[in-house]
């Protein structure tokens, strides 16, 4: 093997860390840090631009950890990356990150999840849940788009038997600091 070819299939391997950049939220400091890998096969299809991680895959990129019984990755012409995780042994994919600028994580899993780097969208297909803090959302389908932190929760798209979701959204503090402001709020003078 020459050195180039070992340099594009290490290269490859790398591209799992973009794909698998969840959304917005997510603590941004983690795109820069190590890919961790471990799964019992990994497949490079160089021609395809496809990465194939199969058998008990756990991936850990800072905060950012997914476990999953398969995990595929590609990348288009443009280089934008998209990945998906299948179910794991009890039928769930699964990701956990920390939040940025919070002391939370966001959690999720599904039987499949998928992540698209070109439109920064996260779906989560079948047994759809994710939790933010104490917010606790699940439903059949959840779509995260993180351009706009808009969050849909569904039943499957083209399905024709509805399901109800079920969400828990905690009341927000007025004091409690966003992500934009951390600063701490300056107490009201005596005798206001």
């Amino acid at each position: 093997m020459t050195s180039t070819s070992r340099g594009r299939r290490n290269g490859a391997l790398i591209l799992v860390a973009a794909a698998i950049a969840w959304p917005a939220l997510a603590e941004r400091a983690d795109r820069d840090k190590p890919v961790h890998l471990e799964a019992d096969r990994i497949t490079v299809d160089e021609a395809k631009n496809t990465q194939i991680f199969e058998g008990n895959v756990q991936l850990t990129q800072g905060t950012l950890v997914i476990q999953a019984a398969r995990l595929v990755v590609t990348q288009d012409a443009e280089g934008f990356q998209k990945g998906v995780a299948y179910a794991g042994q009890d039928g769930l994919a699964r990701f956990r990150q920390k939040r940025e600028g919070r002391d939370e994580y966001v959690t999720g899993e599904a039987e499949r999840i998928e992540y698209d780097g070109k439109t920064d969208k996260a779906e989560l297909f079948n047994r759809a849940h994710v939790t933010s803090g104490l917010d606790d959302v699940r439903g059949p389908y959840i779509s995260y788009d993180g351009m706009t932190e808009n969050y849909t929760v569904t039943n499957m798209p083209g399905a024709t038997q509805a399901q109800r979701v079920h969400a828990v959204i905690q009341p927000k503090s007025k004091d409690a600091p966003t992500p934009a402001s951390t600063a701490p709020v300056p107490a009201p003078a005596a005798g206001q």
